[in-house]
């Protein structure tokens, strides 16, 4: 979840030099610098490994108020205002970018303002105002982004923080980023108070500096920080997921004009794995994020035309403003594959559940042929490159690539899979990917209806509003027909008010 303080913006994309700087007394490296002299562009991204994890029970949202009631508020010397004002004509901005584990302040700056803006942005992470209008402005944007946004405006986003919900019910993950309404509501000001002197730690925190900066800007940052922050460091230790029992779904009922649907399950891999590489080339073959790579988009919206785009994940997936690529600096110790299928109409949603379960199974059985296995390789090989088209995304996945122990991840994704097999990927996906115990999330306004189809387990007919080939029409006869394993005493209808409420 992003929100900003802004000016203008710069976009460039440049050749970067990696330092690593400063270590903390048991020899971990807390600071990462890409220089790029010749940039006019200068961002900071400082991270603290504190998260909606940590959020106390019945505050949830702690986390996220925190972050912005910092990212969106005063210093100690200036108000927001004074600060919104004063960022404007540098063409500077601060966001505040709160997830599951991380809690992340990006800066960004022109070189010409870098000392005032350092002056600004240092004093907001390190005494920050915590001013009660400003608390309480944040409060209701955070409570109007579930009660107004999520419920009611952003059916998408209300399927895949619903799938959330389902695959990680009586876990840390469970509840979304940024809280709940009740754990909202409960939340006074002394609690963000308290919140920040216990996170915000030089255990926990993680410097990242990017661009055109001057010589010796890193090290000074480090230690500004390190001299005025607290020590203390409580790791929280994740529980296993629970285990799904076949095919549990979850419908939300709510007025909509399309029917929005999510399916997924835990993954026991993440970017330190080997194996997540060997998925990734798995998943991009299935239904690459918003393009036409996939089985999913080719053979649900191309072909059949039944809505505009479905995509499949082996991690979690927030996409970064109007591109197509992820965000980065919301990285998970467990993570999950999921299905997104984009909003249906209602008399062809349960066809399209159908179709995308049944794709997912010919993964799972048949794998990827030779010809597929090179072509979607060779894509993914040259795409991933596009994903730190600016320094400050390189910066970001320099940063993930730490918390996760990793190489830097680009590197990594070319140096895995130029040396991947096609029998590699097609053994990975046998060991990591299934399709009999899913958790699917449906938000829809005929709730009653789909459960009652559902359990029938009857023949789902697609309409067409044009004319398809005969090919088509005859897979069309199996995939109405394919039997979904209902877990009936794991089939909810959920009012849409009552989600994300406690």
């Amino acid at each position: 979840m992003n929100l900003k303080i802004t000016g203008r913006v710069f976009i460039f994309s440049l050749l970067t030099a990696v330092l690593f700087c400063g270590s903390l007394s048991d020899g971990s490296s807390i600071s990462i610098g890409l220089n790029t002299p010749d940039s006019p562009l200068i961002t900071f991204r400082i991270a603290f490994r504190t998260g909606s994890i940590n959020d106390p029970e019945g505050k949830e949202g702690l986390n996220a108020l925190t972050a912005l009631t910092i990212g969106q508020g005063g210093t100690q010397d200036m108000t927001y205002e004074e600060i919104s004002k004063k960022l404007y004509p540098w063409g500077a901005s601060i966001n505040a970018q709160y997830d599951k584990e991380i809690t992340t302040f990006i800066g960004e700056v022109h070189r010409d303002h870098f000392d005032e803006f350092y002056a600004i942005y240092s004093e907001l992470i390190l005494n920050p105002r915590f001013d009660p209008e400003d608390f309480q402005r944040n409060k209701e944007i955070l409570k109007n982004s579930i009660v107004s946004t999520l419920r009611s405006n952003n059916d998408e986003e209300l399927g895949k923080q619903s799938l959330n919900f389902m695959l990680y019910e009586g876990h840390p993950y469970e509840h979304t980023e940024m809280g709940t309404e009740s754990g909202l509501d409960a939340i006074e000001l002394e609690d963000v108070t308290a919140f920040y002197q216990k996170n915000y730690t030089k255990e926990n925190i993680m410097i990242g500096l990017a661009g055109g900066y001057p010589s010796g800007s890193l090290s000074r940052s480090e230690n500004d920080f390190l001299a005025a922050l607290p020590a203390g460091r409580e790791e929280e230790m994740l529980p296993e997921p629970r285990q799904l029992q076949d095919i549990e779904v979850l419908l939300v009922d709510k007025e909509s004009i399309a029917t929005a649907i999510s399916i997924g399950f835990p993954l026991d891999i993440n970017r330190s794995d080997k194996d997540f590489y060997a998925l990734m080339v798995a998943n991009s073959y299935l239904g690459e994020h918003r393009t036409f790579n996939g089985r999913l988009m080719n053979n649900m919206r191309g072909l059949r035309g039944l809505n505009y785009g479905d995509y499949s994940y082996i991690e979690n997936f927030i996409q970064d403003g109007g591109t197509t690529f992820p965000v980065p600096n919301v990285p998970r110790r467990q993570q999950f594959f999921s299905i997104w299928i984009r909003p249906v109409p209602h008399h062809n949603a349960y066809f399209a559940l159908r179709q995308a379960i049944r794709e997912l199974q010919m993964l799972v059985d048949d794998g990827i042929s030779q010809e597929d296995f090179e072509e979607t390789r060779e894509f993914l090989i040259n795409y991933s490159k596009l994903y730190v088209q600016t320094t400050s995304r390189r910066l970001g996945y320099a940063m993930d690539s730490k918390f996760y122990g990793t190489e830097f991840y680009i590197d990594k994704i070319q140096s895995e899979l130029e040396n991947l097999t096609r029998d590699e990927v097609n053994a990975a996906v046998k060991r990591h990917l299934q399709y009999k115990n899913l958790a699917v999330a449906i938000i829809t306004p005929v709730a009653k209806r789909f459960r009652d189809d559902l359990l029938a387990n009857e023949t789902s007919q697609i309409q067409y509003n044009v004319r398809v080939s005969p090919e088509i029409l005859e897979e069309d006869k199996e995939i109405i027909n394919y039997r979904l394993a209902i877990n009936r005493d794991r089939i909810r209808i959920i009012p849409v008010g009552e989600m994300f409420k406690k």
